[in-house]
């Protein structure tokens, strides 16, 4: 079985990071969050057959590079249905709940966590969860428009807050964390410290 290969880069509008996930035994990778410069992202694809490029919700600068990275590689793109009634965008698959998607020898599984936006997900494979602005180091992404700070902080103490402490957090802007320094010290968690 091949290793769990990650790269962070961090795009431009609104320092967003995407990310790169790949195996390492097969050369199969997943891009999420998108971002712009493309060729900043597609610079770091090199050797690698893209299956997915999956937006964790609908805001721009998650999205921004899905195209351009489309167009490059021939991947599937995907999201939560929710997001794009919600912000008219489209993508080649809809995700749900619970859904697996397959790259070489790892499941990437779906986790609708709403409340940033309505189909704001989460990404999880073997102990990385990548989080989107569902969940950032120290706290969530910025309200915006639509957003249900209510619903965001059940999503996170319903689903994120139950995963294995050792789990890796990697965020939509800022440091990559992981749960149990989350748990620790973050206020987002006051209502369910374990």
């Amino acid at each position: 079985m091949g290793k769990l290969g990650i790269v962070k880069v961090k795009g431009e509008e609104h320092e967003v990071n995407a990310y790169v996930v790949s195996c390492t035994a097969t050369k199969e990778a997943v891009v999420i969050d998108p971002v712009t410069p493309p060729e900043k992202l597609l610079s770091q694809l090199t050797g690698l057959k893209v299956r997915w490029v999956l937006a964790t919700h609908g805001h721009p600068g998650h999205i921004a590079g899905k195209d351009a990275v489309k167009e490059v590689t021939g991947a599937t793109t995907a999201m939560h249905v929710a997001d794009a009634k919600a912000f008219l965008r489209s993508a080649d698959r809809y995700l749900i709940e619970g859904e697996e998607l397959e790259f070489g020898d790892f499941k990437l599984r779906v986790i609708h966590t709403p409340g940033h936006s309505p189909g704001s997900v989460c990404y999880l494979v073997a102990n990385h969860v990548f989080t989107g602005d569902t969940l950032l180091a120290g706290g969530v992404g910025r309200e915006r428009p639509g957003t249900d700070m209510r619903l965001q902080i059940v999503s996170i103490g319903t689903k994120l807050a139950r995963l294995p402490l050792n789990t890796a957090i990697y965020p939509g802007h800022g440091p990559v964390t992981n749960l149990e320094n989350e748990l620790r010290n973050s206020p987002v968690f006051q209502p369910v410290r374990r």
